[in-house]
Formats: C-alpha cells, structure tokens, sequence
C-alpha cells in the first residue's frame, strides 16, 4: 500500500475506440447488445424501433405519435403498447452496454458518477405510482405541489476536458421509479395518540400505522440509493472495472445517516451538507470516548481565519478556473456518519459580476463530506463540480426527449418507459463520442448567430443528425421495416 504523504501517479488518459464515422451505425452496434435482454427477435426488433422513434419523434413523445413516426398508424398498435406492460425484460439492463463501453473514456483511479432525483408531470388519476409531492421549480416563499411520478438517476462523468476544450459529458447509467409507501385511507379515523397498552392486541386501525410506518423506513429515497449503490458496483465489476473506485456525487438529500453509514466496497461519497452540522474530531488517547468533546460546525470553519484558504484549478464552464478551499481532515459526524472517517472541504464563493461596470456579486459556499480521507483534493472537486452535468441531462429528457409523456397507466409499464427513453438518449450521447469525438465537428448542422460559440453538441444537435443519416440511408434501418422522411415526420407530428 501507497503511503498516504506520497501522491498518486497520475494516469494517462486511454485512447478512445475508433468506430464507424456514423452516428447511426455507432447507436445501432450500441443497441445490439440488447437483443439478448428479450425473449424473441421480434421484440428485440420493435424495441430498437421504438428507441429510434422516441429519439426523432417530433412534437410530445406519446407512445402513439411514436408508432406513427415509424410508420405503424395503419397497424395494429398492441405489440408496442405490449413490449412494456407484458414483455419479460429487465429496464436496468439496457444500461449495462453503456458502462462497457464508457470504461474506455474514464482513464484513472475514480469514476465519477453523479445521483440525483427527478420528478415527470403526470395527470392519469389511474397511475397507481403517481403521488403529490414538492415541486421543485416552486418559488422559495411558496411550496407548491405537483402530481406526478419519482425516479432515482445515476450517469457516470466521463471526463473528456482531457481530450479536447469541452465539458464533461454525463452519460446516464440507471433510471430507476421511486414511489413512495402508500397512505392509510383518510376515511379511517385519525392516528390514536397513545399506543396500545404492552401485551393487548393492536386494533385494525393501529396494525395499519405499525405496517405504514415499518414500510416507510424500507422504502424510501435513501434505501432506494442505498440499492442503486450496490448494483453499480456488481455492475462495473462485471464490466471489467474491479480495481477502480466509484466516486458518487449527490446533493444534500442524501447526505443522512442512511446513506453514510452504509459503507460499500469499492464505493465513495461526496455529499453536500448543511452548514449547520454537528462535527467533531476523535477523542484524545487514553480517554475511554470515541468522539471529542469540542464540536464545531462548517460555517465556523469558513469564518475561521487561523485556517488558511488553498487553492486549486477545475475545468469548468469551457476553461480551467481557480477554486479556494479548506480543508478538515479526520472529522465524524456523530449523528450521520456514527464511526466513519470523513473529511470536510469548504468551498469558497466566486465573485462575479454582470459588466464590467457593476458591482461584484458572490455565490453561496458549498460545504462538502466526502468518505476519501486520502487522495487530492483536486480529483474531488473536479468531480463533484461535473455533477451538474446530471443536470443538463434532466433537462434534455424532460425538454428535448419528452420523457415521461408517453400515456400509459400499466403498473409495470409506467416505470419501463421513460428507463427505455432515458436508455436510449444515452446511447445517443455515447455514440457521439464514438463518431466524432467530444467536441461539436463539421458533421453536424450549422449553428445559428446566436449559438456559435457551442463547442459541444447538443441532444438537439444529435437528434437533427440522426434524422438526416437515417433519411439519407434508408438500407441501414430497412431491416428494423423503417423508411423514415421529412414527410413522415411531419404527418406524424401533426396527428
């Protein structure tokens, strides 16, 4: 084992595959891993079909303008509403071709992999996943609820600033619904206030509550994780990637004592926390407590000028940028990490101002726990800055791919669907990096004045080249029985 004071070699990035100068034929090679996920040709077939048709689809991604844009409006349209409420296929397995092929791009000890959740609008009062919750665009004076559906999504950060002058790409990896334990039926009579006395039986009323309240310790967003974290790791152990390190970035909902005591090999954490938190450091030698007396909270070490500011350099936003920090080695978290080992990393605001003749404006600090207790800095930070790129990924599937839209109230396949979409937006955005690389080329459609500064391409990029390649060689989808035009397109956008 390395010594801690020694710093890790830094690894080479490793040259990535050279496929077909395609988009389409670089998606179909991703998509033909999938064919032993289904029980028949044929529904591997439709499958790919309908992967096609959600991603070039024009107007809302229902299930039913989609079988129109592959050309199915004068047949019968029950197999494709089949393939998800009665075909025997695992929607978490779409994405294991995905992390194979990704390894090639993630060069060094850790892959960053970002978690976060995401909620679609829903208005079928016959969708038995559907529940009223937060809606997260609500103004912070008013919380405002939304009706609709919870899934939990992972996307490795594949770090392709090392490869040219552009972001870091997220690719999504899991997509999965979280629904949340069903209520008792308001019609009962409220919750008793005092429990049953020891040994009388529980009326039907309290057995209800025991059963609720025991179910929602089970099932609920951070067991959900808890889950997704272990699979991952079964997952890129699988694909080859045994020896390297899982580095997950969340936000603050998951930074609680279900998830940090969860300790998996293999697997780290870096979770923004509150500025509020009780720390503490471990007990001095020969005092029988394990955690100190002394505790102190974030926020007290930022304003704690005897603790100098370090600095660091990210790539962020199109270039490399200087970041200032502190650091706390060797911190527990009493009431959320118990034992655990931590370290703390304050995050200082960057100044910014709107011209050059304004004022300077400050951002909010981000208070960091990570379970890395050695390593630099750097790495973390680097990582936990791309999470944002989950963001940019929810954006285009709800925006661009109308995820969530397709109008199916089948209790299994409310939450296959949007996995599938999701899946195969991912498998869009990996064979862009196949084809051409990471940074937007010739090979897409001319950007307008207003976009001419874009070095990446965007999900609308991809989709436009995706149209136009499958327009311009009908014989590479003819065996799927697409012939896809602009005419087509249209008609079907108009239905």
């Amino acid at each position: 084992m390395k010594s801690p004071s020694r710093r890790p070699t830094r690894l080479r990035p490793a040259s990535p595959p050279q496929g077909p100068r395609s988009l389409l034929a670089c998606f179909l090679d991703i998509v033909a891993d999938w064919e032993a996920l289904f029980p028949q040709p044929r529904s591997y077939l439709r499958a790919v079909r309908q992967a096609l048709g959600v991603l070039i689809c024009l107007g809302r991604r229902t299930l039913s303008r989609i079988i129109w844009t592959n050309g199915g409006q004068h047949k019968d349209w029950r197999a494709d509403y089949f393939l998800f409420s009665r075909c025997r296929w695992d929607a978490a397995q779409l994405f294991t071709p995905i992390v194979q092929r990704a390894l090639a791009w993630c060069p060094g000890r850790y892959i960053g992999i970002a978690v976060d959740d995401t909620r679609l609008h829903k208005t079928g009062r016959c969708i038995r996943q559907a529940f009223y919750q937060r809606d997260p665009l609500s103004p912070p004076f008013h919380v405002n609820l939304m009706f609709g559906l919870r899934f939990l999504q992972a996307a490795v950060l594949v770090p392709v600033f090392r490869l040219a002058k552009v972001g870091t790409r997220a690719l999504p990896i899991a997509f999965e619904e979280v629904s949340v334990v069903q209520h008792p039926h308001r019609k009962l009579p409220p919750r008793p206030a005092s429990p049953a006395p020891p040994g009388a039986p529980l009326s039907p009323l309290e057995l209800e509550w025991k059963q609720y309240r025991a179910a929602q310790k089970i099932h609920n967003l951070s067991t959900r994780f808890v889950d997704l974290m272990r699979r991952l790791r079964v997952t890129f152990d699988a694909c080859g990637a045994a020896r390297k390190i899982l580095l997950l970035a969340v936000d603050g909902s998951f930074c609680n004592r279900t998830v940090f005591t969860t300790v998996v090999r293999g697997v780290e954490l870096i979770a923004r926390a509150r500025k509020d938190i009780r720390l503490c450091w471990r007990a001095e030698d020969g005092s029988r407590r394990f955690y100190g007396v002394q505790k102190f909270t974030p926020e007290q070490v930022r304003r704690d000028d005897s603790r100098p500011w370090q600095a660091t350099t990210v790539f962020y936003g199109g270039k490399r940028r200087k970041v200032e920090y502190k650091q706390v080695d060797g911190v527990f978290w009493q009431g959320g990490a118990r034992r655990r080992p931590l370290r703390l990393l304050v995050v200082r605001p960057t100044r910014y101002r709107k011209a050059k003749s304004r004022r300077w404006y400050y951002r909010q600090p981000a208070y960091l726990l990570t379970t890395v207790v050695q390593g630099t800095v750097r790495q973390l930070l680097q990582i936990y800055f791309d999470r944002w790129q989950i963001e940019v990924n929810h954006r285009e599937e709800k925006d661009t791919l109308g995820v969530g839209q397709a109008q199916l109230r089948n209790v299994i396949a409310v939450p296959k669907q949007p996995a599938f979409a999701v899946a195969s937006y991912s498998a869009l955005l990996l064979a862009s990096l196949q084809a051409f690389g990471a940074e937007r080329g010739r090979a897409y459609a001319a950007l307008p004045k207003w976009r001419r500064h874009a070095a990446r391409p965007s999900a609308l990029d991809l989709i436009t080249l995706l149209r136009k390649e499958m327009a311009d060689n009908p014989d590479m989808v003819a065996h799927l029985g697409l012939n896809p035009t602009d005419r087509s397109l249209n008609a079907a956008a108009s239905a």
